[in-house]
């Protein structure tokens, strides 16, 4: 998959450039607006990476362009603003996601991940697999491949699982997870994550998985398998 990073600090761009290749993406960079814009044109990027301030033409500039010429290619903007209004300009002029600076490298590569829905080894696009897990996207099941032990997982369940496991062994904040299971505009509350998080866990226990979701502190959430040696 192709991906265009449109951002005039070129440290910053080479930085996601350098961790997107990793991610086993294909990178080019636009340090300018009007590159920018003539690059997304070629309709060739399943994804845009696009600054708002940017010189000779801005991102909100260059994401009408890239609408209004019906180019299918996500786009997530990227900026140092952070006040409503600027999100809400985004979304309206038909952006996908939203990440403010400065952030986490990590953050950024979970929501490209989710946003192309990579890092899904099976072929059936409608399974996820992660440790002994396997999630069944259209029966909704979350099964444990050692015990053979299945359990129905809905709704916020289901989205929350199939953002972890996309995510898997990769830290991702409670926002991200909001954003992508409640909406951009949610006005979820804490407590309500902390509960289906709740329900999950003993999900999994119940069917006898050793995948494990861990609490980062101060950063968010990263799913990962159990080490039995070190428990108690």
């Amino acid at each position: 998959m192709r991906i265009l990073v449109v951002e005039d600090e070129y440290k910053l761009a080479d930085l996601i450039s350098t961790r997107l290749k990793k991610e086993k993406y294909t990178v080019d960079i636009s340090l300018n607006g009007t590159d920018g814009l003539y690059n997304a044109l070629n309709d060739i990027y399943d994804l845009i990476i696009l600054d708002i301030m940017l010189p000779k033409k801005n991102g909100f500039e260059i994401l009408k362009e890239i609408k209004t010429n019906n180019i299918k290619s996500k786009v997530i903007m990227l900026t140092a603003k952070s006040s409503l209004d600027d999100k809400l300009e985004g979304f309206d002029d038909g952006a996908d996601d939203y990440l403010t600076k400065p952030f986490h490298m990590e953050e950024l590569i979970a929501r490209v991940n989710v946003k192309l829905r990579k890092n899904n080894s099976n072929n059936n696009p409608n399974i996820l697999t992660f440790g002994d897990i396997k999630l069944d996207l259209k029966k909704t099941l979350l099964i444990c491949t050692k015990t053979e032990e299945e359990i129905e997982v809905v709704c916020k369940e289901l989205l929350i699982l199939e953002c972890l496991i996309r995510n898997a062994n990769q830290v991702i904040s409670k926002d991200f997870l909001y954003d992508n299971v409640w909406g951009m505009n949610n006005d979820a509350i804490s407590n309500n994550l902390e509960a289906y998080l709740s329900f999950i866990r003993k999900k999994l226990k119940s069917i006898g998985s050793k995948v494990e979701i861990k609490a980062i502190r101060g950063l968010g959430y990263k799913l990962g398998v159990c080490d039995e040696e070190t428990t108690t």
